[in-house]
């Protein structure tokens, strides 16, 4: 039994019919779910690639697709993303086609955000030259998920985010009434705000009503 076998084997194993439908009617989720916990998944994920270990990255690839086009429940295309994230020699700018389709057909919060945050972040950190465009390609794309990965992509870098970037994303969407916009460009902006607040100060600031109130709101959460 391969890693994706193993994977979907051990998910059935630890169906919860009740938490099941809970789960499916708070992410509004065409795909059923099984009931098995977000960690749980992420833990069986672990077990599996430890005795299946990925060696190239065509197979890495592959075992994401396979998990994710194939899913006939929700904690299958977790699973592919706990694979995606699972290596990071392999998340750089040859991942982005598999991370734009992980965002277009993923098209709901729980995947993009996952996706964004640690797919394309850490290919943004690896080949910034190379990632830096196509984020700026995808702020102005038609698909809103993709906007809104540009947004928040770089939830996780600190002082190595590039405020050029960041500015640039949130420009491109700040006027937007999307729900997933604004509440994306306020998270950048509140999650960036930990590592220099006087510059989301000033951001917020510069872009006066522009931003929803939602957005400031998320903006400032924790600023004095």
């Amino acid at each position: 039994m391969g890693l994706v076998d193993t994977v979907l084997s051990e998910l059935a194993s630890r169906a919860d019919p009740e938490r099941a439908q809970r789960q499916r009617d708070y992410m509004k989720s065409e795909l059923p779910f099984h009931g098995v916990s977000l960690p749980t998944v992420r833990a069986l994920v672990t077990d599996a690639l430890r005795d299946h270990p990925l060696t190239s990255r065509e197979e890495w690839e592959a075992t994401v697709r396979d998990l994710w086009d194939g899913a006939a429940f929700r904690e299958e295309r977790y699973a592919a993303l706990a694979v995606a994230r699972s290596d990071r020699r392999w998340l750089d700018a040859r991942v982005l086609g598999l991370a734009r389709h992980l965002v277009v057909t993923g098209a709901w919060w729980d995947l993009v955000d996952e996706t964004a945050s640690h797919v394309v972040g850490p290919a943004l950190t690896t080949d910034p030259v190379a990632v830096t465009p196509v984020m700026r390609d995808w702020a102005v794309a038609p698909d809103v998920w993709l906007r809104r990965t540009s947004v928040i992509c770089q939830l996780h870098r600190g002082p190595g985010t590039d405020l050029d970037l960041l500015r640039f994303a949130i420009e491109a969407n700040v006027d937007d009434d999307s729900f997933w916009l604004r509440k994306a460009v306020g998270w950048a902006l509140r999650q960036h705000a930990r590592t220099d607040p006087d510059w989301v100060r000033a951001e917020v600031e510069r872009l006066g009503d522009r931003l929803s109130p939602l957005s400031r709101r998320e903006a400032l959460k924790h600023l004095p």
